[in-house]
């Protein structure tokens, strides 16, 4: 039996356990699956455009979160170690690419209906939804700088953007897409190891999975190495991959050894700093890759954007930090309504 196909079959168990509700939330794609043993990979199209993303599901399961005091080029901020449970959700199979993302900061969506003279009053209530939802400001530069656009993970997003951006995916398909929070990409990259990164102990290794400083000199086209043993490509390096948390160094202090946490989170405010990115990239070296490595964004992040306020939308100086989406089976009650609170002049960087 495999390793995910026995997370599988442990998942009813520990859902009904922990208490979790076994029925999936009415949605567009309710008969996908209303119970984890029938989460199965999927691929979403968003409607109206020829664009569409896979997901793999995630089982539910217990891990410990943070690094071991021994390991290598470990930071403080990722100790102490701490069992966390996780309910069961689907995860981008690839980081989101400049084709989804355009969609939305480029509103080639709206275009695309204005060319074909669409009755916006007759929409569907997902598309009039996902049409109120605000866009990006025009980005001060080519925010792909060069790197290419075919196939390449969107970057330079900040926090906000990507928050924004799930919130249109989420009502144009009315099906709930969110970030991860921080202990579910941890959990999700894991894949039910306990090394240092889901192959191993061995940097080496990112030779076949990772693309970092040494193997590479920019982002690269997603899925060109191989995948994590629950489907997930690109999740040690190439761009590092925001999280739904505040950037909190000593979180993980308040939560007891000896027995799991449900679903820790640290929830986003007004401000535009720190927030947590995780994974590394290719402008990183491998120590920076590791599950348990935790980055946070900072104002160096726009230190070329000459816009006074700053954008809330893009980071000029970020060219390695990008984002996958997650959707929950079931929504935790505290992340239900969950929005960006950035407004952009509003003095809280």
């Amino acid at each position: 039996m495999s390793r995910s196909t026995h997370a599988f079959c442990r998942a009813g168990a520990l859902i009904a356990l922990l208490g979790w509700s076994l029925q999936a939330p009415a949605s567009a794609q309710e008969s996908l699956a209303k119970t984890a043993a029938e989460m199965k990979p999927y691929t979403q199209q968003i409607p109206g455009v020829d664009v569409k993303f896979d997901l793999v599901p995630i089982p539910a399961g217990e891990f410990v979160m943070g690094s071991p005091a021994t390991e290598p080029k470990r930071g403080e901020d990722e100790g102490p170690q701490h069992p966390v449970a996780i309910a069961p959700f689907w995860m981008g199979k690839y980081e989101v690419t400049w084709d989804e993302y355009d969609l939305f900061c480029f509103s080639l969506d709206l275009k695309k209906k204005e060319r074909e003279k669409v009755d916006l009053a007759g929409q569907p209530e997902t598309e009039k939804k996902a049409d109120a939802v605000t866009r990006p400001t025009p980005p001060y530069a080519d925010m792909t700088f060069g790197y290419g656009h075919n196939k390449q993970p969107a970057i330079c997003i900040t926090h906000h953007s990507a928050m924004e951006y799930c919130r249109w995916l989420s009502e144009k398909t009315g099906v709930l897409y969110r970030l991860p929070t921080e202990a579910e990409w941890e959990y999700a990259c894991r894949a039910g190891s306990k090394t240092a990164y889901f192959f191993g102990d061995d940097p080496a290794g990112l030779e076949e999975y990772g693309w970092y400083v040494e193997n590479a000199e920019k982002p690269q086209p997603i899925g060109k190495k191989k995948p994590n043993p629950w489907g997930l490509y690109d999740i040690h390096g190439n761009v590092a991959e925001w999280c739904l948390d505040h950037y909190v160094p000593d979180f993980y202090k308040q939560f007891a050894g000896d027995k799991p946490t449900l679903e820790p989170f640290a929830a986003p405010s007004a401000k535009e700093y720190p927030y947590v990115a995780r994974g590394g990239s290719w402008d990183d070296d491998a120590d920076k890759l590791r599950s348990a490595a935790r980055r946070s964004s900072n104002l160096e992040w726009s230190v070329q954007d000459p816009q006074r306020p700053q954008s809330i939308w893009w980071h000029t100086d970020a060219t390695f930090v990008g984002f996958r989406v997650v959707r929950p089976l079931n929504e935790q009650e505290k992340l239900k309504g969950m929005k960006s609170l950035v407004v952009k002049g509003k003095g809280t960087r």
